[in-house]
């Protein structure tokens, strides 16, 4: 599976060849040994898999029930007549699939996979960024990108990425996706980052977006043994990000992944405090592109509670 796909998750696995994943993470540690991959929080690559990224059709294949729920939960961040732009990635091409249901909408993209998501959506209005296409995942990077994003202001910018970690935030392999994708937090008064549990605590080469400016995080339930995924996330929400975490009780989420049989949600994460503005002054949060015409601030987005049992 991890020479086919480039990667591959520990829960897919375990459902693959049905056993648990205690089993499963036994068996991979054992083939790290031998040289034949290498392990990755929550999964596995080819070896060297660190340092070089995963083509689209690679990363297509790891954590897609994760991601699935994620993108159900994060289009409830976004109300109708809004507009915002979205980032290369599989878990934001889930999330732009949802998107197509909000009327009056305005996407602002450099992903070919978002736009084609968004197509046939009647009633949403894509905006494509210049720039040089970048086969390994379908999106426009470079100069180009860069300049047609000058000028521009939405609400929020919905983001994924290689890694994310609360000393340096979200992170990519590729220089020149890190570039866009900053160019992006820049057009901005909110930034959204969706991130399946296998991604936290995993730092990669190229910083995109520094955890200060991360304003919402949406993530799915790390597995009950997953202390680091978990110590991640009480540490950005200690520095003010708003977690919403995807299949947990409460979270809003009625596409999230369900609990495993016999395993409680975690709730052993304190309610962040009030995330401060990212907007100068303090003000109100600009809602649409100026260029493309402004729109009144609306309701923020509710995120999930994450509480002590």
């Amino acid at each position: 599976m991890v020479r086919a796909n480039g990667a591959v998750s520990l829960r897919e696995l375990a459902r693959v060849v049905q056993t648990s994943e205690v089993t499963v993470r036994r068996d991979v540690r054992a083939l790290e040994a031998e040289g034949l991959l290498d392990r990755r929080h929550g999964g596995a690559v080819l070896p060297g898999g660190f340092t070089r990224e995963s083509g689209f059709p690679q990363k297509s294949h790891l954590a897609t029930a994760e991601k699935t729920a994620i993108a159900d939960l994060a289009a409830g961040l976004v109300e109708e007549g809004e507009a915002v732009v979205v980032g290369a990635g599989t878990t934001t091409q889930e999330l732009a699939r949802r998107l197509a249901r909000v009327p009056g909408l305005t996407v602002v993209t450099n992903s070919l996979l978002v736009a084609q998501a968004l197509a046939h959506a009647n009633r949403v209005e894509v905006v494509m960024t210049g720039g040089t296409l970048r086969g390994s995942n379908y999106a426009l990077v470079g100069s180009g990108a860069e300049q047609s994003l000058q000028g521009l202001r939405v609400s929020r910018a919905f983001l994924s990425g290689s890694g994310l970690t609360a000393e340096r935030g979200l992170s990519t392999s590729n220089m020149l996706s890190a570039s866009v994708d900053r160019a992006l937090v820049q057009a901005a008064a909110e930034v959204v980052v969706l991130a399946d549990h296998t991604k936290l605590g995993t730092d990669t080469m190229f910083q995109t977006v520094p955890t200060d400016l991360i304003t919402h995080l949406v993530t799915d339930e790390p597995p009950a043994h997953d202390d680091r995924a978990a110590t991640e996330l009480q540490a950005l929400a200690d520095q003010g990000v708003q977690i919403a975490v995807a299949g947990a009780s409460g979270s809003g989420s009625a596409g999230g992944e369900p609990v495993a049989a016999g395993r409680q949600p975690r709730r052993d994460m304190p309610l962040p405090g009030p995330r401060r503005s990212q907007v100068p002054g303090g003000g109100p949060q600009l809602r649409s592109a100026t260029a493309l015409g402004e729109q009144p601030a609306g309701e923020r987005a509710r995120v999930a509670d994450l509480r002590r049992r």
